[in-house]
């Protein structure tokens, strides 16, 4: 899929963790929107690096448990102390965590729907996981991602009294 797609995909996943958060943490719901959001096209970096394949290594659950790992533990930093935006270390981890989930596995599921598919379990030489849906420049399939996304977050929204 192309960077359109991508952030349809990423709203489209985020909106029951946005529900939720929205409940209990308002600020933390858009910023984790926001957050969620910056990380669906970063596994395509693979594209400015020279040498890395595109759809290798960055498209893998390896990278996404790194990115996952990497937001838990600074989530975990920021709960230390005595100012505790997230509530605390493990609450703080587990926000980190679950951004980092969503927002790369969105981009493997909207990668996963071309025929291209994506290799998973890279580094281990197994046969792509494609759905064979739409290619990835199909404009229909991009901003029909879009549009669900969008629709899913205005309903989030509407539910939960922002609109």
């Amino acid at each position: 899929m192309y960077a359109t797609g991508h952030y349809g995909m990423a709203l489209l996943a985020y909106a029951p963790v946005g529900f939720v958060l929205l409940e209990a943490a308002p600020l933390l719901a858009f910023l984790g929107g926001a957050v969620v959001l910056s990380l669906a096209t970063l596994p395509d970096i693979d594209l400015r690096l020279p040498l890395v394949p595109h759809r290798g290594p960055t498209h893998s659950l390896l990278f996404l448990a790194l990115v996952a790992g990497g937001l838990g533990a600074a989530g975990f930093l920021l709960g230390q102390g005595s100012w505790q935006p997230l509530g605390g270390p493990m609450r703080g981890a587990v926000f980190g965590l679950v951004l980092g989930v969503v927002g790369i596995g969105s981009h493997l599921l909207a990668d996963a729907l071309t025929p291209m598919g994506v290799n998973v379990f890279w580094p281990v030489p197994v046969d792509r996981f494609s759905l064979s849906l739409a290619r990835a420049d199909n404009t229909v399939a991009n901003y029909g991602l879009l549009f669900l996304g969008a629709v899913a977050s205005v309903v989030v929204l509407a539910l939960s009294g922002y609109v």
